[in-house]
């Protein structure tokens, strides 16, 4: 019995379905997006790019309304060293909330370092640069322990940076007995505790090293976060920690790193805030925490994590210092600095949820 011709030739039915399907290449929508979509999308893929188009409009109009008085290069490098201290912890509180967590202790871990670096030097006499080491190491230890408590027993971040810092605010001024230690005894004795106060004079401009040092961290950092694995597995555990587990990332360990590293900056901030009021006060910096996270915010970080640049929390610094220096300069009421900035916290936030439809 013969076998059918279609089975017998299969090769020649494929060709015959073949040559009977449809011809037309596949596609894909292609339509031409609107304007605002496509600036949605660049802001999406650019978080830095609306602080600075705020902070370059900020001081054309500032620079309009006050003339030399304010766009001059004087008034330009005292806003930088204005918000020297806030950049340098904000550069701290960035790391974390990459990471999709807040840490409400940065500031007292700061003040508590100064105090550390300011105690161990005057009263048990030992070295200054010895005494700045141990302050690095009492900060990097409380950061630590935010880290395992995060990381570890899984509590939230919000929560242990809370208690956080009432624990360290309270040590701080037992520790010291809300005693300052005057600048003048600084000075005469251990003057490398003030060296983030020193200044460099270019023409009318001055900077301090301080404002050096902050410009230096922040571009230390963005390379870190844009250049090494480090840097893109701190992005992987805030956008998604899950995957970034299923991916290899270790994410305990990641965030034991972020938090500790964020301690270690806060300590050198406290060097920092030294040299900028010249003494060891633990009083000073009180609000640091709330300064960093609306430099943060303003500075288009998402607080959800996982996206934001660092050099946008420097623009949300500079800002919130323009806005303070400038206000000041044309003679209005202060509060109307608290006002506009809490309009600029709202906005920014509101601008977050409006780029991250893109992503959604």
């Amino acid at each position: 019995m013969s076998e059918p011709q279609s089975a017998a030739h299969p090769h020649d039915e494929y060709e015959k379905v073949l040559s009977e399907s449809s011809s037309q290449v596949a596609s894909f929508d292609l339509h031409d997006k609107s304007l605002l979509q496509k600036c949605q999308h660049y802001l999406h893929s650019n978080p830095a790019a609306v602080p600075l188009i705020v902070l370059v409009f900020s001081v054309l109009v500032f620079g309009i309304l006050l003339g030399s008085k304010f766009f001059s290069a004087f008034t330009l490098t005292l806003i930088l060293q204005q918000v020297a201290i806030v950049g340098i912890v904000g550069a701290a509180q960035t790391l974390v909330i990459l990471t999709a967590g807040i840490d409400l202790s940065v500031g007292a871990i700061m003040v508590l370092s100064s105090v550390v670096m300011g105690q161990f030097t005057f009263r048990y006499g030992l070295p200054p640069t010895l005494s700045i080491m141990c302050g690095f190491a009492v900060g990097a230890f409380c950061g630590w322990i935010n880290g395992q408590l995060v990381a570890r027993m899984k509590l939230p971040p919000f929560i242990v940076t809370l208690g956080m810092w009432q624990i360290v605010l309270a040590t701080n001024f037992l520790y010291s007995a809300n005693e300052t230690i005057r600048s003048q005894d600084i000075s005469q004795q251990a003057p490398i505790l003030q060296f983030f106060g020193q200044n460099l004079r270019i023409g009318s401009a001055v900077f301090t090293y301080g404002v050096i040092g902050m410009v230096l961290l922040v571009a230390l950092l963005w390379y870190v976060l844009n250049r090494t694995a480090w840097g893109r597995h701190v992005y992987a555990v805030g956008d998604d920690p899950d995957a970034a587990e299923l991916a290899g990332v270790n994410v305990r360990r990641m965030l034991i790193s972020v938090y500790t590293l964020s301690g270690l900056i806060c300590a050198f901030a406290g060097w920092a805030l030294i040299g900028r009021i010249g003494s060891v006060s633990p009083t000073a910096g009180q609000f640091a925490n709330i300064e960093s996270i609306t430099a943060v915010v303003i500075g288009g970080l998402s607080l959800f994590g996982g996206r934001g640049s660092i050099l946008g929390m420097l623009f949300g610094a500079l800002i919130v210092g323009v806005f303070s220096l400038g206000l000041r300069l044309v003679g209005t009421d202060p509060q109307w600095t608290y006002l506009l900035i809490g309009v600029l916290i709202i906005t920014a936030v509101a601008i977050d949820q409006w780029i991250r439809k893109v992503a959604g």
